[in-house]
């Protein structure tokens, strides 16, 4: 059934994001390299989604063939990460996560791409799907904080390496959409980049992705320091995606009384507002879970609205580059000036700080699309 080969691939793509999120981090620590070095090892991690979504969304678009390169590329994500075993020094690392990453972060936004042409027009079911994914996530992430008090993070790249061969698995079984490349109108794409309500959506997309970086980078580190066990870290993290959930099963609904621009800015001032509570009551469990089930709406809410737009900004064969943009301005720059301002500010200024500057970033994003983000009617 196609429902479930679509959700398979986002229950182990997220599972392995699971791991690499809130752990990665954890395990560079143990290492003994410093709060800096982190914050540049996986800000360059991340900039490769700047470059690797958009080749791979161009040449998507051209053949039409998305799932075959879903397919190459989540198998040489999985023979690249095998490095991590070979070394452990800062260079190698560095190296070995580039490379992994090129290849990883390339694969996701294809098959979004993959998922929403499958649904046509009940793209509102996307979140149906998507909400397998976070399943993956709080399993991965619950056992994995379990692991981390009994086996220590030294067993973190194994169990990474099989849900990164179960990705690869999964696209096997997922059939290639229906090819749309001649069939189907399509504006001219740098005429719909150069909308301003374009412009501005992908400049709050790279606001809200930059705000996450403390959160991504460090939580982990943070809690652990503060004496919270890897067992309540990783349910702290999971109630987050419980949260999610959530919001994903009722997206749907939601949608058609408050449309996605109101979404898309309710999710950006309950990003603010989570900032602030983590930075200021980080020894205060009942406000980090308060702060955690916010994630409903900084993640959740935000995702399904923002990749919707980008659905409506980008038809026909724009697709695969609207939602490669989407990645890798957000997820891809956002992201890795999120882990550098993070590292840099959590170094020289302390923790709190970094979640203030987080939470001026996600006010900022605010502005920008309440004064210029549009919703098409197709």
């Amino acid at each position: 059934m196609l429902y479930w080969r679509l959700s398979g691939f986002y229950l182990f793509f997220f599972s392995s994001v699971g791991l690499l999120m809130p752990y990665w981090s954890a395990y560079l620590d143990s290492l003994g390299f410093s709060a800096q070095e982190i914050g540049i090892l996986m800000a360059l991690a991340m900039a490769t989604k700047i470059v690797s979504p958009n080749i791979w969304g161009w040449i998507a678009d051209k053949t039409g063939r998305r799932i075959r390169l879903v397919r190459w590329g989540s198998f040489a994500a999985a023979l690249g990460f095998f490095g991590v075993f070979f070394d452990t020094t800062y260079g190698w690392l560095l190296f070995v996560m580039i490379v992994f990453n090129f290849f990883w972060n390339a694969v996701l936004p294809q098959f979004e791409a993959i998922t929403l042409s499958h649904l046509k027009d009940d793209s509102h079911r996307y979140s149906r799907i998507r909400l397998w994914g976070s399943v993956g996530f709080i399993v991965a992430v619950t056992l994995m904080g379990w692991a981390l008090d009994v086996y220590g993070v030294s067993l973190l790249p194994a169990v990474l390496m099989v849900m990164l061969l179960g990705i690869w698995g999964v696209s096997l079984f997922v059939p290639e959409c229906e090819r749309k490349v001649h069939q189907e109108k399509s504006e001219p794409f740098f005429e719909i980049l150069f909308n301003p309500a374009v412009i501005a959506l992908f400049a709050g997309c790279f606001l809200i992705q930059s705000s996450h970086g403390p959160y991504y980078t460090f939580f982990t580190i943070y809690l652990t320091d503060i004496g919270y066990s890897g067992q309540l870290i990783g349910q702290l993290w999971a109630l987050g995606v419980v949260a999610e959930i959530g919001i994903f099963l009722v997206m749907a609904r939601i949608v058609g009384y408050l449309g996605l621009r109101r979404l898309l800015l309710l999710s950006m001032v309950v990003t603010a507002v989570r900032w602030v509570l983590i930075g200021l009551y980080p020894d205060h469990l009942g406000t980090l879970l308060f702060a955690q089930i916010l994630h409903a709406a900084s993640f959740g809410m935000y995702h399904s609205a923002a990749i919707q737009l980008i659905h409506q900004y980008f038809s026909g064969s724009n697709q695969g580059r609207g939602q490669a943009l989407y990645s890798s301005l957000g997820f891809g720059a956002g992201s890795a000036f999120g882990s550098l301002y993070s590292g840099y500010i959590w170094t020289v200024y302390g923790a709190m700080y970094s979640y203030f500057f987080a939470a001026f970033l996600a006010c900022l994003a605010f502005l920008v699309a309440w004064c210029f983000v549009k919703e098409l009617d197709r």
